[in-house]
């Protein structure tokens, strides 16, 4: 199978907040050695930023922008969206099929919403999908605290059978150590 790296919404109008996200810094640092491990093993990594015209997010305004902390390669690949499916209304599907993508893993911003949507998009789709475990994040809320959200996807989105292909909850060091992840 072939893998692709799918990065959602780690824009500076999300993480350069007050309070910031769960374990924001160590969330970036997370994400940009997956990201590195990724890139040398040849597995295309995708950038997927969030917009929303009139807001922080609109497209082109400095808080729709990456996170300053996150490197990526001037090769890699950017889609815009404006759900939390970063399937829906993009050209993302038609991308990784061009690009032979089997299966994904995915991490970034917000668990709640954004990463787990597009979680279930792919395996709705056919994907075998890998949650780097603790490479996303999100706000506390009134509920729950980033931390608890973090750990009630990483135990729920892998107990999804129904899809037929498998999502895994796996921490992020231990993907992408050969060329693919576990």
């Amino acid at each position: 199978m072939t893998s692709a790296l799918i990065v959602i919404d780690a824009q500076r109008a999300l993480f350069e907040t007050s309070p910031p996200p769960f374990e924001a810094g160590e969330v970036l640092a997370r994400i940009n050695a997956l990201a590195d491990r990724a890139r040398a093993g040849g597995v295309p990594v995708v950038y997927v930023q969030h917009e929303s015209p009139g807001t922080e997010l609109a497209h082109g305004a400095p808080g729709w922008a990456l996170d300053p902390r996150l490197t990526p390669a001037g090769h890699d690949i950017r889609v815009r969206k404006t759900t939390a499916d970063s399937f829906l209304r993009t050209d993302l599907a038609q991308r990784l099929a061009t690009l032979g993508v089997t299966q994904l893993v995915v991490c970034g911003y917000a668990t709640e919403f954004c990463v787990d949507t597009t979680v279930r998009r792919a395996a709705a789709l056919g994907m075998p999908v890998t949650l780097a475990a603790d490479a996303h994040t999100t706000h506390d809320k009134p509920h729950a605290d980033g931390g608890r959200i973090r750990a009630h996807h990483n135990a729920t989105l892998p107990a999804i059978s129904s899809f037929g292909v498998k999502i895994a909850a796996v921490p992020a060091a231990e993907l992408y150590a050969g060329a693919s992840p576990r």
